[in-house]
């Protein structure tokens, strides 16, 4: 499934791109804030620190932003666990390092992430299955790292139980952000990243 694309009028791509930025932290504060249906194109505009004529140079409707927002999110998250993960080592070491930077992403980006987890319902029928593919992608960083630790037998899981470990993995790291106003309560951000991979760890039973 190829990335949806979103037309502007204007063709320099460098500008595109930076307006583009701006609309996308603008909107996050709005639609967490307001929500995307309350939120008009007017505001964004206004929060991104231009005119409703210029947003329309970049985008052609709302659910435009919404997907841009969603579509940053994904692909920030990519790339810095790209950075991060080695899918090849195989070790105990390289699974808890994966959680940790994964879950430490989530903590520099837990406003963009509650917005998605609130607003992607609202992604056009066209947008969303595209934007679930890429989390589905992300679960798969996980899934390669759970299994290069199976074939240098670090752990001794089923493909059943492989997917479903890293499922798990990526909706803990979310939860840090949509649960936060219960969890910032009882824990620091490594306090959690601690924890929940001591939990992860016994779950597939660590060697």
């Amino acid at each position: 499934m190829s990335k949806r694309d979103v037309p502007a009028s204007v063709k320099d791509e460098k500008l595109i791109q930076k307006r583009r930025d701006q609309m996308i932290k603008g909107a996050v504060i709005l639609f967490k804030e307001k929500g995307f249906h309350r939120t008009t194109t007017r505001e964004i505009a206004r929060a991104a620190g231009f005119s409703i004529g210029t947003l329309y140079e970049y985008i052609r409707k709302k659910e435009d932003v919404l997907y841009l927002v969603c579509d940053t999110i994904y692909d920030q998250v990519r790339i810095r666990l790209e950075q991060d993960i080695d899918t090849k080592q195989g070790s105990i070491e390289s699974l808890k390092l994966a959680i940790a930077n994964y879950f430490k992403v989530m903590d520099d980006m837990q406003d963009e992430v509650l917005v998605m987890y609130q607003e992607a319902k609202s992604l056009s029928k066209d947008a969303l299955p595209y934007v679930l593919k890429k989390e589905i992608e992300m679960v798969g960083m996980f899934e390669k790292v759970i299994e290069g630790c199976v074939r240098k037998g670090e752990l001794n899981l089923t493909e059943q139980e492989r997917k479903l470990i890293a499922h798990n993995i990526f909706v803990q790291g979310q939860m840090w952000g949509f649960r936060r106003w219960a969890l910032q309560k009882m824990y620091s951000i490594d306090e959690y990243v601690e924890l929940q991979t001591k939990v992860i760890l016994q779950g597939v039973g660590e060697k």
